[in-house]
């Protein structure tokens, strides 16, 4: 047992470090805030040119601001004593005292690899390793690991338990937080992963996926700034609720450059929360889907007309439905049908000229035929309804009527009927978003009106206004496709339907990608149709595997349950292990109809009583409604602890303790019901509780 007065010492001793960093960390913030002013204030630029300059770097200042600010919490969390007698500080970021020398190295930094990789088995030079619990600016703890006992002087110091486990030990609050200082060695193997190519980190729940993956994010980054700050970096998780779960964690490793999306709201301008029904979003997410949306494209769409009549001099000119149908062929052969919207008045003229038969109109010769027949507002009235401009929106709207005729067998009655009824309210959910998205591309842009395409330069735009609308601008266009980003994060991929692959391919063509993901936790009921859509998205990239293999998350009673579910119903399931016991056992709580509520009340307040943090409350979808209103006295008496979720909701969050209502209808929900409970099961890491009206699921795992 350490002994106070030591560690009371050693505390004392990073005390003083921790404050010259500190100090040296206020001067820059004062430089760089000094930047933005001064920049503000350069009012008499006296050209374009210095317009622009004056915003550059008023705009790279104030990130250099941001980055800074974010950086004080936590600044400075590692320290490395080296055989050599050298001590190396690890922090969020770089900093260096007014003779340029190093005072802290950046976790990302070659030099900082060692507080990551050292074991003791391979200490590679590293007698402690030692992590600094911060408070603002105040050192609160340390916790050694001694790596070299061999190497060690006769008064080193060896503090506490360990840093990581005291780190699991502690209370979640409701959003994720860097484990910069307690990253482990299998885990920083995947963060330094090479940067070309897909890395690829699996492993099973909470052996720390998430927070790898964001901290790759952040390591390449701080490697390649220009590259990937100029292209983008993409987070992709699988709902809101998960994206405010994660949102802190860049910013507090001083990075901003990055956007955060969840699956419905990838494409600008059509945002959606809402699931469908299993049956429904199966068929949105199968390539089935991608064979109507091609037909409906290419169809003539409701209203257009199927004919048309002209007179001119002497002759009547016709083109019938099938003749209309031979253009449109021809027009959409090799353009996207927005594309070919000012070629369709030249293909529809050629054909009617064809036709030309009359002395008259022959003398006058095609160039007159045309100049009449283009000024006539009957023909431009017939162009504007036969091939108008169609928005993915707008043509997406179209799918509720039009899907039965369109599908040709492609879906059963039953899959037709429940698309009907997901389209009833015109409202995207989170899996039409991808069909939104699909038919962008398919149709390509729709034209600007003449007025609007004049591209001559905004000369009064400021450099941080003009960065932010060519983001905007190739987010929501065509062009799109082709330009993406540099770097594409994705969590929860396994859950990712084939549509879905291919509209976050289109984002990444060209980009290095980080595939987050575990097959046994998938709601996506066909894996392979899935696997060759990413197989597709990932084409010509090399794949760069990891396995994390340790439980940090759950306590071993928790994970043992839930393992018993992965082993009944799915197959291959990759188990981890556990590494901590809190001699807390899951409780089941079997109670009639009329006690449901009652019952699931009473256990979510003695679960508010007995931890410290968060605590979920898991119900079926059908439920869900019923069980917040239920919990409506707790929710708002401690908001900022308790959350009431679906299954799928649950996706890469923690609680410290979490309760399951009626696991059979949670299991009975989808094809992939099980595989959804296993998930639910696995947000706990402390506390377990199951209520239900029936045991069914429970006599499968005993």
């Amino acid at each position: 047992m350490t002994n106070p007065e030591v560690e009371q010492r050693e505390i004392a001793a990073e005390q003083a470090y921790v404050d010259v960093v500190h100090e040296r960390l206020g001067e820059s913030t004062k430089v760089a805030a000094a930047m933005v002013k001064e920049g503000y204030e350069r009012i008499n630029i006296g050209n374009e040119g210095g317009l622009v300059e004056r915003d550059a770097m008023v705009f790279q200042a104030q990130r250099r601001l941001s980055a800074l600010n974010a950086a004080h919490d936590g600044l400075v969390f590692g320290r490395l004593d080296l055989v050599s007698g050298e001590p190396r500080y690890i922090g969020r970021i770089g900093v260096r005292d007014a003779d340029r020398e190093i005072l802290l190295v950046d976790w990302r930094a070659p030099a900082a690899a060692l507080f990551y990789q050292a074991t003791a088995q391979d200490p590679t030079g590293v007698v402690r390793r030692r992590v600094l619990r911060c408070s603002g600016q105040r050192v609160v703890g340390v916790e050694d690991d001694l790596l070299d006992a061999s190497a060690a002087p006769d008064d080193m110091a060896i503090i506490g338990e360990g840093a990581l486990m005291a780190t699991l030990s502690r209370a979640r609050d409701s959003t994720m937080h860097s484990v910069v200082a307690t990253i482990q060695k299998e885990q920083d193997d995947a963060i330094r992963a090479p940067v070309r190519g897909a890395t690829i980190i699996g492993g099973g729940p909470g052996t720390g996926k998430t927070v790898v993956a964001l901290h790759r994010a952040a390591f390449l980054l701080y490697n390649d700034r220009r590259r990937f700050e100029r292209g983008g970096v993409l987070v992709v998780g699988p709902s809101s609720v998960f994206m405010a779960y994660i949102e802190r964690v860049l910013p507090s490793l001083g990075e901003t450059a990055v956007t955060l999306r969840s699956l419905g709201e990838v494409v600008n301008g059509v945002p959606a929360a809402a699931h469908d029904d299993a049956v429904a979003a199966a068929a949105k997410g199968s390539v089935r889907m991608l064979t109507v949306l091609r037909r409906l494209v290419a169809a003539p769409q409701t209203g257009e007309p199927t004919d048309l009549r002209y007179f001119y001099k002497d002759d009547v000119l016709r083109l019938d439905a099938r003749q209309l149908a031979a253009i449109r062929r021809q027009l959409l052969s090799g353009l996207k049908r927005n594309q070919a919207f000012s070629r369709a008045p030249a293909a529809v003229a050629t054909a009617l000229w064809r036709q030309v038969s009359g002395e008259r109109a022959l003398e006058k010769g095609e160039a007159e035929f045309l100049d009449v027949l283009t000024s006539d507002h009957r023909f431009v009235d017939f162009i504007e309804a036969w091939w108008p401009p169609v928005d993915a929106v707008q043509m997406w709207r179209t799918l509720s009527h039009r899907v039965a005729e369109l599908a040709d067998g492609a879906f059963d009655a039953a899959e037709l009927e429940a698309l009907k009824a997901s389209w009833v309210d015109g409202v995207p959910s989170i899996e039409d978003v991808p069909i939104i998205d699909e038919l962008r591309y398919l149709l390509g842009e729709v034209p600007l009106p003449e007025d609007e395409a004049d591209d001559a330069p905004k000369q009064l735009m400021s450099f941080e206004r003009r960065e932010r609308e060519r983001e905007d601008e190739l987010r929501t266009t065509g062009s799109i496709e082709d330009d993406g980003y540099a770097h594409v994060l994705v969590d929860e991929a396994q859950d990712l339907s084939p549509m879905q692959w291919r509209m976050l391919g289109r984002r990444g063509r060209q980009a290095s990608w980080t595939i987050v993901g575990d097959p046994a936790q998938s709601s996506w009921p066909s894996p392979e149709e899935a696997r060759a859509a990413r197989t597709e998205a990932l084409k010509g990239k090399e794949e760069h595997v990891f396995r994390l293999s340790t439980n940090y998350r759950n306590s071993a009673e928790v994970y043992d349950l839930a393992a018993r579910v992965a082993n009944v119903a799915i197959p291959g399931a990759d188990l981890a292990d556990a590494v901590r016991r809190t001699g807390e056992e899951p409780e089941h709580r079997w109670v009639a109809e009329a006690a449901l509520a009652d019952s699931v009340v009473e256990g979510t307040a003695e679960l508010l009583e007995r931890v410290a943090g968060t605590v979920a409350v898991v119900a079926p979808r059908a439920r869900l409604a019923q069980a917040r209103a239920d919990l409506a006295g707790l929710l708002q008496a401690d908001p900022a602890r308790l959350r009431v979720l679906d299954g799928l909701d649950t996706k890469g969050l923690e609680f410290d303790a979490v309760l399951v209502m009626e696991p059979d209808e949670i299991i009975a929900e989808s094809e992939a019901g099980w595989r959804t409970f296993y998930v639910v099961l696995t947000r706990a890491t402390q506390l377990l509780i199951t209520v239900g009206t029936s045991e069914t699921w429970l006599s499968r795992v005993s």
